[in-house]
């Protein structure tokens, strides 16, 4: 079933030039557009399909510093300020809210994993408090079992994946530039080897700037310019469950399953980390560069099935730029959920917490987390093209630094201090062994 969002009306009218052309509508691609409008640029935001209906509308919603890997933590920081600061721009609060989250544990290793990572992030001025057992109990009251510790992180919060995405789509037109929702970009002309311009189905945008911020199509896409993105997509499979269960935390996670209150009073359904990974095209090709990834991380990963190679999004083939492409052929991408995965998901669910027992499924969708092989994002603006941006690769990290992307991606592109430092998301570093460098988190 398709993950609720938010739908929008946008024009049809494909303006003839931009200072910079956004591609995809995803909460990265919504928030490059906002940033560059908001600085006074005029953008032009293009997407296959509808805004936000692809991983932006299908995640948990989480906002998060907790268990960051170390170079994502500024950005991760940064992005929770300017989730504040954008809501208060577009006059809603994108559901976002610093209603922190709780972490619980009978795993001695988990929960001294979490020490040690709360050690380093204090330093860093990050609010992250181990829980002792009599804490962790209480403040996980409402699983009715014992706990030997957890974390509680009450600066970090949640916003609401089916609204945010295309709110701030809204804001981008409020800010003079536009949106053009159901127009795949097929490719990127050059002049003199550098950016000229922008072809999509429905006619040419000139433009001196790209931003190529297709989540789980970015990979193929910058292939047909000859870059090499290494990126693989886990299928990941959830479920929501009706308003009606009282009394549980906002934000919960263990390792049998994480709970999340959503927008309508229900609860989202996961367990961190399980996928599947379909085959295609692109995980075959880069299946050196994710050895690591996989080597660390086998027992929460299952082989999955064609479902990937049949949408297209991973394609080693070459497309003419006169002819509908994969994109045109897979406006949204929507696979069907794991039945296994989602049974398992709901007993795991209905076992920790009692009040959620009677509570009925309301819905049950899947999504595709576009992954690098080291759990970290590329956001580069120096892949080999003058004038193109590469913002992808967001790892199942990128709803919460969103904002935070969008805002360095904006000074790459104007030229200003970045808010943080950027040699640690550079494509470049996947020239060198990948072995050591995987994000613990």
């Amino acid at each position: 079933m398709t993950a609720p969002c938010l739908a929008i009306a946008t024009p049809d009218t494909l303006p003839a030039e931009a200072d910079c052309v956004v591609i995809g509508a995803g909460i990265v691609g919504v928030s490059v557009a906002y940033w560059l409008a908001r600085a006074g640029q005029k953008v032009v935001l293009v997407e296959k399909g509808a805004v936000g209906a692809e991983q932006s509308s299908r995640n948990w919603g989480w906002c998060r510093q907790q268990n960051r890997d170390a170079r994502e933590l500024p950005l991760s920081t940064r992005s929770l300020a300017l989730w504040e600061e954008m809501g208060a721009d577009i006059g809603d609060t994108l559901g976002f809210s610093r209603c922190g989250l709780l972490y619980l544990s009978n795993d001695e290793a988990e929960i001294e994993g979490w020490a040690k990572w709360g050690r380093f992030a204090r330093g860093a001025g990050v609010d992250t408090r181990m829980l002792s057992a009599a804490e962790a109990n209480q403040r996980g009251a409402a699983t009715g079992q014992r706990w030997k510790g957890g974390v509680w992180s009450p600066t970090d919060g949640m916003a609401d994946p089916v609204r945010a995405a295309p709110l701030i789509a809204k804001a981008v037109m409020k800010h003079g530039s536009h949106v053009v929702q159901n127009c795949a970009a097929r490719g990127v002309e050059l002049a003199a080897g550098r950016v000229c311009g922008v072809v999509t189905e429905a006619g040419v945008i000139r433009t001196p700037v790209v931003v190529m911020a297709g989540g789980a199509w970015a990979s193929s896409f910058v292939y047909q310019l000859g870059i090499r993105f290494p990126q693989a997509s886990a299928r990941s499979s959830v479920l929501s469950l009706a308003p009606g269960a009282t009394g549980l935390p906002d934000a919960l996670h263990t390792a049998p399953v994480s709970v999340t209150r959503r927008g309508d009073g229900g609860y989202m359904l996961a367990i961190s980390g399980k996928a599947s990974l379909d085959l295609t095209p692109g995980a075959l090709t880069g299946i050196r560069d994710f050895l690591p990834m996989f080597a660390r991380r086998w027992r929460l990963l299952r082989p999955g099935g064609a479902q990937g190679w049949a949408a297209g999004f991973e394609t080693r083939r070459r497309w003419a730029l006169d002819r509908p492409t994969p994109m045109e052929r897979t406006r949204i991408l929507d696979p069907r959920p794991s039945a296994q995965v989602i049974a398992q998901t709901l007993a795991r669910a209905r076992a920790l917490l009692p009040a959620l027992r009677d509570v009925p499924v309301q819905d049950t969708w899947a999504g595709y987390i576009d992954s690098t092989p080291d759990g970290v994002p590329v956001i580069d603006a120096e892949i080999g093209i003058p004038g193109l941006v590469l913002a992808a690769g967001l790892s199942g990290h990128g709803f919460g630094i969103g904002p935070g992307v969008g805002h360095l991606v904006a000074d790459m592109v104007l030229g200003r201090a970045p808010i943080t430092e950027t040699a640690q998301y550079r494509l470049s570093r996947f020239g060198r062994s990948q072995w050591g460098k995987v994000a613990d988190f």
